[in-house]
């Protein structure tokens, strides 16, 4: 269900926690009152303490994105979906940058200059 965490990205486990739980919300994967797998399981998954889990959890809570049901779980608040032609276009621009022997750092730097002056 949940894609993996890279421990050596530099990027903090329970934010690259959050970002998957996100990516799952707005491909649809995670749909509004859907409960999400319980924290030890979580941690599990993920090879993290369940204070990670906890800390993303409670983050994506105050986003309004999850809500928690004490003694139950968490669950999905609000579905955001991503047009899947917004997400082809994005997977297609991807593909380009990667041909080109564009990295991951040097896009974002490359975005971040478009969104600016766009």
């Amino acid at each position: 269900m949940f894609g993996k965490i890279d421990k050596h990205d530099g990027v903090p486990a329970y934010i690259q926690i959050m970002n998957i739980v996100k990516r799952e919300i707005m491909l649809g994967r995670l749909e509004n009152g859907d409960q999400l797998p319980p924290v030890r399981e979580m941690a599990a998954m993920f090879g993290v303490n369940m204070n990670t889990v906890i800390r993303s959890l409670e983050r994506l809570q105050f986003e309004g994105l999850v809500e928690a049901e004490h003694g139950v779980g968490y669950f999905v608040k609000t579905a955001h979906s991503i047009n899947r032609e917004v997400m082809k276009t994005i997977s297609e621009t991807v593909g380009e940058l990667k041909k080109n022997g564009i990295d991951l750092q040097m896009a974002k730097v490359l975005l971040e200059e478009v969104w600016k002056n766009d």
